[in-house]
Order: C-alpha cells, then sequence, then structure tokens
C-alpha cells in the first residue's frame, strides 16, 4: 500500500492526498517543482511544504543505509547495502545539521546553498530596503520593485528553492557545519575530491565567508581546525600529512599566491591530467602555520575599483588543501573564492584593462556552469578546456567527487539586479541535478524555450 497519503497527512498536506491517487511512491519522490502545479499545489506556503517534505524523505531514505565509522585513508570498503524505503519523516521542516549539510549517506554529488548578507547602514542610509525573504532553510523570495510603462510602481515576487538558505543571522560556523564539514568528512571517509565554491557580485559576502574574520572566522579556518582535530585525534590519520597551495587565476594566467605571484603554467601529461607547474605546496603542522599561509597569499591577491565595488577581487583564488600518506595524495579539498560577478555595463566607466579582466570573469564563470551542468547529467563530454579556471580544477570535478555552491546575495533595493542574476545562476545549476532522467526530455528550457534540455 502507497505511503503517499501518510507522508503528505506529516506535512499538513492531507487535503492534497485525492489528487495524488495512483502515484507511485518512487514517482512521488522525484516531483520536481515545476510538476507541483500539475496537483494543484500552487500557494507558495503549500509549495514549500511539499518542497520540504520531499528533501526530507529523501534524506531519510539516505541515512537508512548503515554508515561505517571512520577509517584510516587508504582502507576501502565494499559500497553500502541497497537502501531501504524511508519511514514517515519527522516533520517536513525539521533538518538536522549532518542531514543539511548532505554529509554522511547522502549521495548528492552537487549541492547549491545560497547566503544572504546584513543590510549595510550605508545601503539603509541611501534608502535602501530590504528584498528577500527567506525561512533559512531551503526557500528564498525576492520582491523586486519595478515600474510600468506608465510609470505605477510595483513589487514582482521571485521564488527560489536550494538545498540550503542561510540568512543573516547565520554565523560562518553554520555555514559551514551545514556547508563545509560535509566535504571534510567526505575526503576522510571516502579518499574523495571536494570543492567549495563561493559565488556572487563583489561586496556580497564571498571573501567574508571564505576568509572570515578574528571575531568570525571562515571556512578556511574552520576547515582547517576540524582537519588538524581529527588527525591528532584518530591514531589511523598520525602519519598523514598536510600539504597547502594557494594561488590565483587572473586574466586566464596562473600566479602562486605563496610564492610572490611567481606566473604558473598548466600542461597536461600524457593521461590528459593538468598539473600546474611551478606550483608551490607547503606542508603545514598545525592551524596557525596554515592561516598564516592564506593570509600571506591573500594580500597578494589582485583587487581593482570597479562600478560595483572600489576593492573588487578581479581574480579565482584557489586553495587546494592535499592528504598525502607516504607521499600518495589520499585526499584533497579545494576551495574556491571566485571573483565578483559583474554585467558589462558596470564597468563601462572603467579602463580597457578592467573590462578585458570583466569579459575574463564571466567567460570562466560560464564555463563553470556548463562543466558543472555536464558533470551532473552524466555527459560524455565534460567542456573543461572552456577556460583555465575549469581546466585545473578537471581532476576535483571527476571520479570519486563532492561539489557545493555557496551563492552570496546582497539585499538592499540598489542590489536587486544583480541578486537575481546571482540566484538565476545558483537556480540554473540547481535545475540540472540529473536525479529524474526520464522527466529530462519533456522539461522546458525556461532560458530558451524554443530548444530542448
Amino acid at each position: 500500500m502507497s505511503r503517499v497519503p501518510e507522508w503528505l497527512k506529516s506535512a499538513g498536506l492531507s487535503h492534497f492526498t485525492s489528487n495524488f491517487n495512483g502515484i507511485e511512491e518512487d514517482d512521488f519522490l522525484g516531483l520536481q517543482m515545476q510538476d507541483y502545479a500539475n496537483y494543484k499545489i500552487t500557494t507558495q506556503e503549500d509549495r514549500r511544504k511539499l518542497f520540504s517534505l520531499l528533501q526530507v524523505l529523501k534524506r531519510e531514505l539516505d541515512s537508512a543505509k548503515p554508515q561505517a565509522p571512520m577509517r584510516a585513508l587508504p582502507a576501502k570498503k565494499p559500497s553500502p547495502p541497497a537502501q531501504q524505503a524511508p519511514a514517515v519523516p519527522r516533520t517536513a521542516g525539521s533538518l538536522d545539521s549532518q542531514d543539511a549539510g548532505g554529509g554522511g549517506g547522502q549521495e548528492q554529488r552537487i549541492k547549491v546553498c545560497v547566503r544572504k548578507r546584513p543590510l549595510f547602514k550605508k545601503e539603509s542610509d541611501r534608502g535602501d530596503v530590504d528584498v528577500l525573504q527567506a525561512d533559512n532553510q531551503q526557500f528564498l523570495c525576492v520582491l523586486e520593485p519595478k515600474t510600468k510603462v506608465d510609470l505605477t510602481k510595483y513589487t514582482e515576487e521571485h521564488q527560489f528553492f536550494f538545498d540550503e538558505v542561510l540568512w543573516e543571522d547565520a554565523q560562518n560556523k553554520e555555514v559551514y557545519a551545514r556547508c563545509g564539514a560535509p566535504l571534510v568528512r567526505y575526503v576522510f571517509e571516502k579518499q574523495g575530491k571536494a570543492s567549495c565554491f563561493a559565488y556572487g557580485q563583489t561586496g556580497s559576502g564571498k571573501t567574508h565567508t571564505m576568509m572570515g574574520s578574528p571575531s568570525q572566522p571562515g571556512l578556511y579556518f574552520l576547515a582547517a581546525e576540524e582537519i588538524f582535530s581529527i588527525i591528532k585525534k584518530d591514531r589511523a590519520y598520525s602519519d598523514t600529512g598536510v600539504w597547502v597551495s594557494f594561488f590565483e587565476i587572473y586574466g586566464g594566467k596562473l600566479y602562486d599566491l605563496l610564492n610572490d605571484r611567481r606566473k604558473l603554467v598548466a600542461r597536461a601529461d600524457a593521461k590528459q591530467v593538468v598539473n600546474i607547474v611551478g606550483l608551490q605546496e607547503q606542508e603545514v603542522s598545525t592551524v596557525k602555520h596554515l592561516m598564516e599561509a592564506l593570509t600571506t597569499g591573500h594580500e597578494a591577491r589582485s583587487t581593482a575599483a570597479t562600478g560595483a565595488n572600489m576593492d573588487s577581487s578581479r581574480s579565482h583564488a584557489v586553495l587546494q588543501i592535499q592528504f598525502k600518506k607516504q607521499q600518495k595524495v589520499v585526499g584533497k579539498l579545494s576551495f574556491i573564492d571566485l571573483a565578483g560577478s559583474e554585467r558589462a555595463s558596470d564597468v563601462n566607466d572603467n579602463d580597457r584593462q578592467t573590462r578585458i579582466e570583466g569579459a575574463e570573469i564571466n567567460k570562466s564563470l560560464l564555463a563553470l556552469k556548463e562543466c558543472i551542468r555536464a558533470l551532473d547529467q552524466n555527459s560524455k563530454h565534460v567542456p573543461f578546456r572552456g577556460s583555465t579556471l575549469t581546466s585545473v580544477l578537471k581532476d576535483s570535478f571527476i571520479g570519486n567527487c563532492r561539489t557545493v555552491m555557496i551563492a552570496n546575495v546582497s539585499p538592499g533595493t540598489s542590489s536587486c539586479e544583480h541578486t537575481m542574476n546571482t540566484l538565476r545562476y545558483a537556480n540554473r545549476v540547481k535545475q540540472l541535478k540529473g536525479a529524474d532522467k526520464g522527466r529530462a526530455a519533456n522539461q522546458e528550457n525556461a532560458y530558451m524555450p524554443h530548444q530542448g534540455p
């Protein structure tokens, strides 16, 4: 007997039970947001409830698999047994930090998170208001102010659903617990590779998320703290070394931030593995040592003034932490602080060099999205050569890997267009998840309706 009615009742959606008569459990779990209207679920509140219910069911289905204890890096274990059907969820909105982070039994390869920063006083002083609403879990709404042809003002509402939505009062520790910690556990437990991207317009909080401040450490520090804590507490990792490298991609070229911005070259070997020639790697044994190296590299990073920000990061900064045992790499964790994304019109008042930088940044961000799309759809061809960024990160995307994208958004009215662009980019990545292959052929392309998916 189908448990769909029981699931709907637990989420407060029992009055929709008749709309789901005859639907199989697997088909119910595979519902996409664009399918909700077919079952008469149209209001914002009901859509949020159904979305949260499906996410909790999927997480409990994954967590039903036995969890293997943390083990030594070289050890390999057989695949876990087949998953079992989930029981009735606790509540549609109850997510603990481990489930929300996607760690442990979560098999999600790509995770998209959104973080909203607070409204600054200088923005309030110039008349900006907060245009973002969210539930600090998975739902976010943008109230975009618009003007009609007859100059009548109105507000257009845009709704988005993501794997994680972090509100303005969320500290970096919460961001790390929900987005970064699962990647660290995955690298240790699965001997895999994991990447965390910070994306968004300049001034939206990308660098704050990654670097943090003395009073609120960022993901770099929190990850390093957990890494060395695991190595210290677990004797199985006592002979595991931690090596760090830090470089930037500026104008399509590579520069070593730990070696006086020495210019580097990326080369592919006979096995098509991309190696960065001359990149300096430093072995670190403490959190302090690692952060000192990062601070030195961060100060050497390229910044410039643009029409959108007086101190805009004009390069992609890539921190790579490798775990080695007997000189063999047994895991890699990458943190990528992407350059600020702006429209071309935002840099029209700057010089030619700044406009070239902006074009190169946009090109690399587009290539990154296309690579994530191809990977999540299990495409035979992944366009890694589309940019230098995707070329050097190739080995972090293929094989045993996990990826988290943190889209940082600004809440002010003056940043609304930038925020919408960021959310559309993140939403595009989110919608590329290939969980339901059977529906893909029938889905409409929202950006180009005349084309297929």
